[in-house]
């Protein structure tokens, strides 16, 4: 595989989940961060074949003594905007060629990468979703026919599940992906440059269906008691 550039999205408050630290720092159950646990899913799946960038925001020291190998780009106006334009200032520093990105508080099986890997060496841009959960609070979708995405918010209505938060943007797709972005709302979240690049565009993304794994958005108490107990029991099983 050639190199593979990944973004994880880190700049936010965090605020619901009440919690002093950056969220991406958030201990779990095996005594690594949130973080730590993503970066160290790459690197079991891709080896040294990653570039990955980390944008902050909010407390930016402690995520950049907490993982200094990686590179970082920084969002000075987090408190104000949301990821749309987090995402939009990492993809204007990338090199060329096609960009993973993850939101900075999903904890997942790494086996969800091998998952995915072919389709990213395909060059093709998808989003990652789980078709088992449709919650109210989460980012839906809809999709057409043939399992492109038509809809893509929290707002949809009919969903047929949910956006996990690991998502992918081909080379030839990202200079529409990044006009979009930029276009955004201050308060917007990238889904909405998504949308309006499948609306506007003719952007194709796939839907990647990924239910059969592990994954969930450490949004409240309750999400990170579901990543803890799936934590537990894999560091069981390994035992």
């Amino acid at each position: 595989m050639k190199e593979l550039q990944v973004v994880i999205l880190a700049a936010g408050l965090g605020t619901r989940l009440g919690r002093p630290l950056p969220k991406p720092l958030t201990p779990l159950a095996d005594g690594r961060s949130i973080l730590r646990q993503q970066l160290d899913n790459l690197a079991s799946v891709f080896g040294n074949f990653l570039r990955v960038t980390v944008v902050v925001g909010f407390r930016p020291e402690q995520i950049m003594a907490a993982v200094p190998e990686v590179r970082f780009a920084f969002n000075e106006r987090y408190e104000q905007t949301n990821t749309s334009k987090s995402l939009v200032k990492a993809l204007r520093g990338s090199c060329s060629g096609g960009v993973l990105w993850l939101n900075g508080d999903v904890v997942f099986d790494p086996e969800l990468l091998t998952e995915i890997a072919p389709v990213i060496e395909e060059d093709r841009s998808f989003v990652c979703v789980n078709t088992a959960a449709v919650g109210e609070e989460e980012v839906k979708y809809t999709a057409d026919v043939d399992g492109y995405v038509h809809q893509l918010s929290k707002s949809v209505v009919g969903g047929l599940g949910e956006a996990v938060g690991i998502n992918y943007i081909s080379s030839a797709d990202k200079p529409t992906l990044v006009k979009h972005l930029e276009a955004c709302g201050e308060t917007d979240y990238f889904e909405r440059g998504i949308e309006t690049a499948i609306e506007l565009d003719g952007t194709r993304v796939l839907a990647l269906d990924i239910s059969s794994y592990f994954v969930v958005e450490v949004d409240f108490a309750d999400d990170l008691e579901r990543a803890n107990v799936e934590v537990s029991r894999t560091v069981t099983s390994a035992a």
